[in-house]
């Protein structure tokens, strides 16, 4: 039974290893105007006291943009992790580690801000939020 939907998300984040934690900084994947973010904050994800929230494919993260074009610079938006170094096991058996970590800019209720998106994405990402797989020319 799929969890409540949140921002557009349909599943919940179950045995995913999460690879990027608050202070990572990672690639922009679509045209949006931004080329990199920093993650600053992971909502609705329950942790330890003072643990660094943590963040997996198919998550809602907040993060500020620092390489990008001025009008995006300094901004803070909204993305979704689409992809991840960090190797990650799907209910088949099967392990799956991407080259880098990526993210895809999107609004607060979840449609993308760009019009099209950059490499591959996880299957996991694209089954969460519908939006973003409609944009997506690979899903792994």
């Amino acid at each position: 039974m799929p969890k409540k939907k949140k921002y557009g998300a349909v599943e919940s984040r179950k045995g995913l290893n999460p690879g990027l934690q608050v202070g990572s900084y990672v690639k922009v994947a679509d045209n949006s105007g931004a080329k990199e973010v920093m993650i600053i904050n992971v909502p609705y994800i329950k942790t330890r006291l003072r643990r660094l929230p943590q963040a997996t494919v198919g998550d809602l993260v907040v993060a500020t943009v620092k390489k990008g074009t001025p009008q995006m610079r300094r901004q803070i938006v909204y993305a979704v992790v689409i992809r991840q170094r960090r190797p990650f096991k799907r209910p088949d058996g099967t392990w799956v580690a991407f080259e880098d970590n990526a993210v895809v800019i999107v609004s607060a209720d979840g449609t993308p801000r760009g019009s099209e998106i950059r490499g591959p994405v996880a299957r996991e990402a694209a089954e969460r939020w519908p939006r973003v797989s409609k944009l997506a020319t690979i899903i792994i």
